[in-house]
């Protein structure tokens, strides 16, 4: 892609290892945004790589928590799979999507049986716990010798200048430094990582719609939007100058974490 001749610099990318709250009410309020914006968020969010639900191959009986509209949980293929989330709006959207129980909860209290599951998965959703709380409760529900999976899709800032300030202009506040490391609690390790980057193809009015499902969009009022809406138009369509239906490759990652007991 040529870039505009008055390209402007921007600083360095966030090397956090994980999205920052200044409060544990703060985190819940993010996750609370989701209640609304389910039908966008399964239409326009991109889905993950089969490899990654590869990493559970063998295990029976898997509980994707924090589900969402169920993009990850339709990559699962053991012989029985579970769904949950938080949220009622993404509940209904879930029931629609996926072969399997769904059910209103959350990490910390699932609902589940003691050692009642293989393995629990939980894609993009990890940064929205408490994670000792939520440890604690997958040591309970997972059988001994099962696993816990934390996968993240993130736009890769660090592709491209461009993409750094599209990502800003979004608010996408999911995005994670390359190489970072979730935060977890015992009795939970790291045992297995998997790093992937591939493009997701989005015309600019698609890029709009994926604006509108970060949890910044659904928190905020007609004049946050407003403005949102007008930052992007202009940096896709006059700074950039890119066509409403012209298809740009957005650089994406995928990082994947099997975790197993200490």
């Amino acid at each position: 892609m040529s870039l505009p001749a008055n390209y402007p610099a921007y600083r360095r990318p966030s090397r956090r290892q994980e999205p920052r709250f200044s409060t544990p009410s703060q985190r819940l309020a993010g996750a609370a945004a989701f209640e609304q914006g389910a039908d966008e968020y399964d239409d326009i969010r991109p889905g993950y790589p089969l490899e990654v639900a590869d990493l559970l191959r063998g295990a029976q009986r898997v509980v994707d928590i924090g589900a969402g509209t169920g993009k990850f949980t339709r990559t699962v293929h053991a012989p029985q799979v579970l769904a949950l989330d938080p949220s009622q709006q993404m509940c209904r959207q879930l029931r629609e999507s996926v072969d399997a129980p769904v059910w209103q909860a959350t990490a910390e209290a699932t609902g589940l049986a003691d050692n009642s599951v293989d393995a629990a998965t939980c894609a993009q959703a990890w940064h929205w716990v408490d994670v000792e709380a939520a440890c604690t409760e997958l040591d309970r529900i997972i059988r001994p010798g099962g696993h816990v999976l934390l996968v993240w899709n993130t736009i890769d800032v660090e592709a491209a200048p461009w993409v750094l300030r599209l990502s800003r202009i979004m608010h996408s506040g999911d995005v994670h430094a390359r190489g970072f490391v979730p935060r977890i609690a015992g009795p939970w390790r790291g045992h297995r990582e998997l790093r992937l980057q591939w493009e997701h193809q989005l015309t600019p009015p698609q890029l709009h719609s994926l604006m509108h499902t970060r949890a910044y969009w659904l928190r905020n009022g007609s004049s946050v939007r407003q403005r949102m809406t007008q930052n992007l138009d202009w940096y896709l369509y006059e700074h950039l100058g890119h066509s409403p239906d012209e298809e740009l490759a957005i650089p994406y990652r995928t990082d994947a974490f099997l975790l197993a007991r200490e």
